[in-house]
C-alpha cells in the first residue's frame, strides 16, 4: 500500500471569463501541491476547449502540474496536454491511447473494481472511482464506498483517483482508505474562504488522512 495521496483538480464546468479564470488557477495553486489539473469543458466546441488549453496550460505546467483533458483523446492528441480521461461512454481505452502514445490516460470507473480491473490490465495510468459523496458539478450514476479505495491499494498497482463531492471537511477519510489522488472541483472553486485557502485545507486534510493511514498500517498484523 502506498502511503502518498495528492490534489487533482478538475475545472468548473463552464468558463465564460477565461482569463480571470487562469488569475485564478493561479492563485489555487499558490496554496499548496497539487498534483493534476483536469480542463473539463463538456460538449464546449473545439475551439473553446482549445483556447482554455493555451491559456491554463501554461499557468498549471510552469508549477510542475500535469494538465489532463477531459473527454476528448482526439482533441488531446493535438493539444499541449500532459494526458487525458475517458469516461465509459467515451472512446475506447485502446483507440485513445493509440492517438495519445505515451502520454497519460486514465479511465473512471465508477464504483465497480472490474471495469478498473479491465482498464488497470489494459494500460491505463490511473483509474477514478465516485462519486463518494453528493455533486452537484455533474451528474453521478453511481455511489461509491471509501471500501473500494482500500481494497484496489491492498491488490493492485495503478493509482486510483478519488471523486465526487469532495471537500476539505470530507477528504481525510478518503486519503485514509486509500485514494493516491483526490479530484476536486466545487470543493476549491465555490470555497468561501478562497481556492488558495481551500487547497490548503485539503492538503491538510489529504495529511491528516495519511498520518491515519500510516498509523492502520503500523498496528496491522504483520
Amino acid at each position: 500500500m502506498t502511503l502518498d495521496c495528492r490534489l487533482y483538480l478538475i475545472t468548473p464546468p463552464a468558463l465564460p471569463d477565461l482569463a480571470g479564470f487562469g488569475r485564478t488557477l493561479a492563485q489555487a495553486l499558490e496554496g499548496g501541491d497539487v498534483a493534476a489539473l483536469q480542463i473539463r469543458l463538456k460538449d464546449a466546441p473545439d475551439d473553446v476547449v482549445a483556447a482554455a488549453v493555451d491559456v491554463l496550460a501554461p499557468i498549471a505546467q510552469a508549477r510542475d502540474v500535469a494538465v489532463i483533458l477531459n473527454d476528448r483523446p482526439d482533441l488531446a492528441a493535438r493539444l499541449a496536454v500532459d494526458g487525458v480521461h475517458i469516461g465509459q461512454s467515451d472512446m475506447p481505452y485502446k483507440d485513445a491511447r493509440k492517438l495519445m502514445g505515451q502520454r497519460m490516460v486514465g479511465v473512471t470507473c465508477h464504483d465497480s473494481r472490474h471495469l478498473a480491473m479491465e482498464a488497470s490490465e489494459a494500460g491505463a495510468d490511473y483509474v477514478a472511482f465516485g462519486a463518494f459523496f453528493p455533486t452537484t458539478t455533474k451528474d453521478a450514476p453511481t455511489t461509491a464506498d471509501p471500501e473500494i479505495l482500500t481494497i484496489w491499494q491492498e491488490t493492485m498497482e495503478t493509482p486510483c483517483v478519488a471523486i465526487g463531492g469532495i471537500t476539505a471537511a470530507n477528504a481525510a477519510g478518503l486519503a485514509t482508505a486509500g485514494a493516491d489522488f483526490l479530484a476536486v472541483s466545487a470543493g476549491v472553486w465555490a470555497d468561501p474562504r478562497g481556492p488558495a485557502a481551500a487547497v490548503a485545507a485539503l492538503n491538510a486534510a489529504i495529511a491528516e488522512g495519511l498520518a491515519a493511514r500510516r498509523a492502520a498500517r503500523q498496528e496491522a498484523p504483520q
